[in-house]
């Protein structure tokens, strides 16, 4: 099986992340964290700042490994690592992406995640990085 390695950025701003629809490809629509593939030679930092650069015209800062998710989508493995990261200059220019939102605790599951990208969301709804929306009506 065809193995894909990428970096993801949760890029987070008070208590929103902002996630994307994919503008191409069979998972058209569908909802994720931004970034792309690890290029050789390139750390996973180094891909996600030229990524977030190229689809987004956003520089960013780099911070902690929120953690790897390895998923076998039907087509290919995928192995990502995702890292907390924030805004240094840009403002979030959609180059690639068909919509982008900023979500909430309360709006996180009005949009429908890639499910690599569930399993990042859920790891820091379990660790308490982000509140879903159960929390954030009490």
């Amino acid at each position: 099986m065809k193995r894909i390695n990428v970096a993801a950025a949760v890029i987070v701003e008070g208590s929103k992340i902002f996630a994307a629809a994919r503008g191409y490809g069979e998972y058209k629509g569908w909802w994720e964290f931004p970034g792309g593939k690890i290029e050789p030679g390139e750390t996973p930092e180094e891909a996600l700042k030229r990524e977030i650069m190229e689809e987004l015209d956003t520089e960013i800062s780099v911070e902690e490994l929120i953690g790897r998710v390895e998923y076998d989508y039907p087509e290919f493995h995928l192995s990502m690592d995702c890292f907390r990261c924030s805004i240094i200059k840009g403002e979030l220019t959609l180059k690639e992406a068909e919509d982008a939102r900023w979500l909430t605790g309360e709006t996180i599951d009005s949009v429908r995640w890639l499910p690599a990208d569930r399993i990042i969301l859920d790891r820091m709804i379990q660790s308490r990085m982000i509140q879903d929306s159960a929390d954030a009506v009490k």
